[in-house]
């Protein structure tokens, strides 16, 4: 079983950062990649990043170009995502994922946190 537990939501003012964490425990050493993942109210859940466990390759989404950075600590099983920038749209429950080595999809996920931008 693989436990990911997601911090650092909260509530800031446009043009601000915040910076979330996931941290990783239980049976670890399967995982290929873990990614940052959000949805909105009313919308449906948005891809925003990804990282391999090594850190060796990163996917952005494109609501994270140019301002969201996904960074790994593998000595402490965590994954951060520091986030620049903020507008009120990166209002979301942001939630971590980890992507097993052998599969193609994320399949487990934390249980979020609440980022919100006031305006």
């Amino acid at each position: 079983q693989l436990y990911l537990v997601e911090s650092g939501g909260g509530l800031v003012q446009a043009g601000g950062s915040l910076r979330l964490s996931c941290v990783a425990s239980g049976r670890t050493v399967g995982i290929g990649s873990m990614g940052w993942f959000r949805q909105g109210p009313g919308k449906e859940r948005e891809f925003v990043v990804s990282v391999t466990w090594n850190g060796g390759r990163t996917i952005y989404g494109d609501s994270a170009k140019g301002r969201f950075t996904i960074s790994i600590d593998n000595s402490k099983n965590t994954v951060y995502l520091q986030m620049n920038d903020l507008g009120p749209e990166d209002t979301a429950i942001y939630y971590c994922a980890a992507r097993n080595k052998l599969r193609s999809s994320f399949d487990d996920w934390g249980q979020g946190t609440q980022v919100t931008v006031s305006s």
